[in-house]
């Protein structure tokens, strides 16, 4: 069952490979005129093989950059390739950044820009608005991935403290037209919020961002800039328009890995958002409902948050799998597995993609002398599921459509 699982898992991420569907979009790519310049710019996950595609579609003569995380050393096509940091923003990540505004200021109407745009370009691409600075970025970025916002209210944040989210991007390229080609690593696939929104109106306003700094609960612990910057009153900016077109999303790789799993798949949830307690419970309450109903392939999929308290290591889809197996230990012994993993194959600040657990792993737990609940509570549950067998490791897959989960029942 545990092989089962993986080989759907796998068939997950095979559907999220940009490039065939990008290829048959840069048919029709519009192209720059009279002698103008083709700049293609690609962030993300999977930056450095959108951007191979389109190099092997425009040549050479293009004039590209492509920003990935540490880790991903997929071929770019011969296009520049920076290695930034995810999910916390580095200087080598705000360098990249000065280079895409250089390459978009200098942009003219002749001139046609292409922006590949996929899952993580948000911290790959840090460029601290006015007078903020990478630290600042930093700091916000810390205590929003602990905060348990979901990813558009982090984004609403984000944006206002950005040169190019929010359509920074655009405001720099004007007057270029830009093309962008999106894979969507958002349920709901809302375009402001992948990557931050780089070529799309801003979610809210600075207004909007500090209140809900304020009624999330850390308002007082942003950087005093941080602070300053979203209470300045300005009149909204001015967002040029874009052509944006999505090529991927979570609901593509949910109905691959339904195909892939055969009769007894069903999609149960294609929005598993919110807290990751709360989607734990969801999970072993679908199990303990479908327990005595015979062979099944359950399907999930979204983006959980972790409000942390503790100081372990671990993500959401690790904590998720740890959780489901406290829940449903005596549920049903001996004829389930449960996997939750990201389709980008790294889950928070670790090597894991997640975890693939079972009705024997807090027992295996047990007998490796540790504590489940204990390591839960410090939110460590990277070690919790290494010391049972449990850590899901795939590596960086080059791809990012959110999360996807399995419950296999026989």
């Amino acid at each position: 069952m545990r092989a089962r699982a993986r080989r759907i898992f796998d068939s997950a991420v095979r559907a999220a490979d940009p490039v065939p569907a990008l290829r048959q979009h840069l048919k029709t790519a519009p192209r720059p005129r009279g002698g103008g310049r083709q700049i293609v710019i690609s962030v993300g996950k999977a930056a450095p093989a959108m951007m191979a595609e389109a190099m092997a579609h425009f040549g050479s003569g293009c004039t590209a950059l492509a920003i990935t995380h540490r880790g991903n050393e997929a071929d770019s096509g011969g296009a520049p390739l920076r290695h930034a940091g995810h999910p916390l923003p580095d200087q080598a990540g705000h360098d990249a950044a000065r280079e895409v505004i250089a390459l978009l200021d200098e942009a003219g109407p002749q001139d046609q820009v292409i922006a590949l745009i996929s899952g993580g370009g948000s911290a790959l691409m840090p460029a601290p608005a006015g007078t903020l600075t990478l630290e600042d970025k930093i700091a916000v970025n810390k205590l929003l991935l602990a905060s348990g916002l979901g990813i558009e209210e982090m984004n609403l944040i984000r944006q206002q403290l950005s040169e190019l989210k929010g359509g920074g991007f655009l405001r720099h390229a004007e007057p270029a037209p830009v093309t962008a080609y999106i894979l969507s690593d958002v349920i709901g696939d809302d375009l402001r919020a992948i990557a931050s929104g780089p070529t799309v109106a801003p979610i809210g306003s600075r207004a909007e961002a500090a209140r809900l700094a304020r009624s999330a609960g850390f308002w007082d612990r942003l950087p005093q800039p941080v602070r300053a910057h979203l209470e300045k009153t300005c009149p909204p900016p001015t967002t040029p328009t874009a052509t944006n077109i999505l090529i991927g999303s979570n609901r593509l790789s949910l109905e691959a890995m339904a195909t892939t799993a055969g009769r007894s798949a069903r999609i149960v949830n294609d929005h598993l958002v919110g807290d990751v307690a709360d989607a734990a419970e969801l999970v072993v309450e679908t199990l303990r409902q479908e327990a005595t109903r015979g062979p099944a392939a359950l399907i999930f999929g979204g983006e959980t948050t972790v409000r942390l308290s503790g100081t372990g290591l671990g993500g959401r889809n690790q904590e998720m799998a740890l959780r489901v197996a406290m829940a449903a230990e005596r549920l049903l012994p001996g004829r389930w597995v449960f996997l939750s993993g990201g389709t980008d194959g790294r889950d928070g600040p670790t090597d894991a993609a997640g975890g693939l657990v079972d009705s024997d792993t807090v027992t295996r737990l047990r007998m490796a002398g540790a504590d489940p609940a204990a390591l839960l509570a410090n939110n460590d549950s990277n070690r919790a599921l290494d010391l049972s067998g449990d850590l899901l490791v795939t590596g960086a897959t080059g791809t990012n459509v959110a999360d996807v989960q399995l419950l296999l029942i026989e």
